[in-house]
Parts: C-alpha cells; structure tokens; sequence
C-alpha cells in the first residue's frame, strides 16, 4: 500500500485525543470495530441478537491467513495464560522445558509451577537447547524492552534438537511478519488486543498440523473444552461432550461475544494495510526516537527491529507526561514507548520534547 492511502486509511480510522505511544499494553481501537461492537451490544438489547458465533469464525481465519496457517490450526479464547496450560499439561513429568528470565507471566508461569524447568537469558535460548529439551516457551518480542528473539537460530536449534517451540507473539502480530517462522513453530498463542488493535477478551492458539503432526495435536490436553469445543456444539450443550472438534476450535474458550464482533473488524484493518507495511511504519517511527534520545543524552536498551523502546531511569517521567497528554508505560523504572500504525513523527517530537524539559 503506497504511504498516502496508507496515512489515509489509518486517520479515517483512528482519532486519539492523546500522543498514544502505549500499544505494547493495550491498542487503540479503530472505528470499524466500535460501530460493530455497539450494534452488536444493540442487537441484544432489541432482542435481536446477532449471530456473533460467525464473528468468530471471521477473527479465526483472518488471524490465519495473518500468521500464515490453515484456519483449522486456529483456536480462539481470550487468555495466554489458559494455552500456555495447555501446553505445559501436555508435556510428561520430568521434562526440560527452556524459559527466557524476565518473559511475561503469562507465557511461563503455567510452567515453572511444574518445577522442573531451565530458565536461561533471553540471548542464550537457541544455544540452550539440548537433545534432551522437550520444549522451548519463549514470547517472539518481551513486554518490559522490546528485545526481539533471535527466530532463525531459535528455529534452526529446536529443529536440530528434537524440540518443540511455543511462541508467545503477543508483542509482535501486527507488525512483525512471522509466516516465514511458523512453520517451525509447534505451538503459537497471541492476544489480540495491543498489536492487532482489538477488544480485550480476544486471543488465539495454533496448533500444529493434526495430519502432519498427531502427537502434537492430540497430545494437548483439552482440559478447559466446553460445549463450543464440540464437534458438533449444539449438540454438545449437556453432559460430557462425547466428540470433541476434529479441529483445533477443541481447544476454544467460550468466546466473548461482543469482543469478536469488532476483532473481525480490527482483523480486516491490519490485513488492509498490511503487517510488513505497519512493521517499517512502526520501527521508523521507533528509530526516529532512538536517534532523539541519543541527541538528549539517553541511551534505550538494545531492542533493534523492534517497535518498543524502553529507556532505563526514565519511568518516573510518565506521570508527568500524561498530564501533558503524552502516555507511555513505566516498566520497573525504564520508560517504555511503544510506536504503531496510528503513530505519527509528531507524536516521537512531542514525547522527545516532553523529555527535554523535564
């Protein structure tokens, strides 16, 4: 898409009345998807309701088509955390799974409540892995800096090894291209509401290939199915479900409703733009504000390809800064910004400038 329809696109969709620079903890949300949602919350306040089950089958395939697998792989829910049980249920006791320090809890906690796992820094995963790691839990990008994991070595060390690898993308769909990785990827979640610009209550989980991979498929436990995991959901309303989906929707929460009914239409948007063109939009405008800290005299943690930037010292700044309209996360003391679709060169001066007379 050429830069202007681009720009276009975007402001006829997004009109914050702040210098936004926090997606990395929730994005903002495009007008598709408000109108959606308020006619969705309409409908059943008419007594109408609306058929948001096939909401949810349109945020399922267009979640597909964005990481680059077939739409049976997909199963929709709305937390990390409940996958990333799934997945550490699956694994037999005793078995070494890899973990990166400082990964967001979500990713890892269901995990090292096991108690039998290896935690390694971030950059030393891929050269962690060993013949006997049964798993490697990493997120693609870290919520607190930004750092983005090394996906070519990663891949080619759990290939090497035997491994599987469970991707947490949760800070990168929406900007970082990740169909070239996935087919290296066993297991791959993702909440949908900062990247991909979607309501809270959405987030997804690939599974790998039931044809191609059975092990990997049947071998997660579907320890949360209820009647939606069915193979047929209506008639699985009472009693144990008696089949579970011959696809990866038996590993579906109950949706929230409504929260689908506009991810649909924050689905289509990025799909519209395009992720690879919100991905060079996003770190231009990031290396635009490495380039100003470094004329104020700061220095970012190294985070480079990444759209998220935290500088150490600098978070006790963020109150002052939202009272200037300016918001920003503070994460253990380091500043963090994180620059998107909606984001403008402005909105970088005008943080840098908060920072400069402060």
């Amino acid at each position: 898409m050429e830069t202007s329809s681009f720009q276009a696109l975007v402001r006829s969709e997004f009109a914050p009345r702040t210098t936004y620079l926090n997606s990395a903890s929730t994005g903002l949300l495009p007008a598709r998807a408000v109108r959606a949602m308020h006619e969705a919350a309409l409908s059943v306040a008419q007594g109408s309701p609306d058929d948001m089950f096939a909401d949810v089958e349109a945020a399922r395939a267009a979640f597909a088509r964005l990481v680059g697998v077939a739409a049976d792989r997909v199963a929709a829910g709305a937390s990390v955390a409940v996958y990333s049980g799934l997945v550490a249920a699956s694994l037999p006791a005793g078995a070494e799974v890899l973990t990166a320090e400082g990964d967001f809890s979500s990713t890892v906690n269901p995990f090292h409540v096991r108690g039998d796992l290896s935690t390694v820094p971030l950059e030393r995963v891929a050269e962690s892995v060993r013949p006997g790691t049964a798993l490697v839990a990493v997120s693609a990008a870290q919520s607190a800096d930004g750092r983005v994991v090394d996906l070519p070595a990663l891949r080619a060390a759990v290939r090497a090894h035997g491994a599987r690898l469970y991707l947490d993308a949760s800070q990168a769909t929406g900007w970082l291209d990740l169909a070239d990785h996935i087919a290296d990827v066993d297991y791959l979640t993702s909440v949908a509401f900062k990247w991909l610009t979607c309501p809270r209550g959405v987030a997804f989980f690939v599974v790998p290939d039931q044809a191609d991979d059975p092990a990997g498929f049947e071998g997660v436990p579907a320890l949360f199915a209820g009647w939606v995991a069915g193979e047929r959901p209506w008639d699985s309303c009472y009693g144990p479900v008696t089949e579970l989906a011959h696809s990866a929707r038996r590993f579906d929460e109950s949706p929230s409703l409504f929260a689908y009914a506009g991810a649909r239409h924050s689905l289509a948007l990025i799909e519209e733009l395009g992720v690879a063109a919100i991905g060079a939009h996003d770190l231009a405008l990031a290396d635009r504000f490495r380039a100003g800290l470094a004329a104020l005299g700061h220095e970012p943690l190294a985070a480079p390809g990444s759209p998220i930037v935290s500088v150490p010292g600098l978070g006790v700044r963020r109150p002052e800064l939202s009272a200037a309209g300016v918001e920003v996360s503070d994460r253990a003391g380091h500043l963090r910004a994180a620059f998107h679709l909606y984001n403008t060169e402005a909105d970088v001066d005008r943080l840098l400038e908060g920072l400069r007379i402060g």
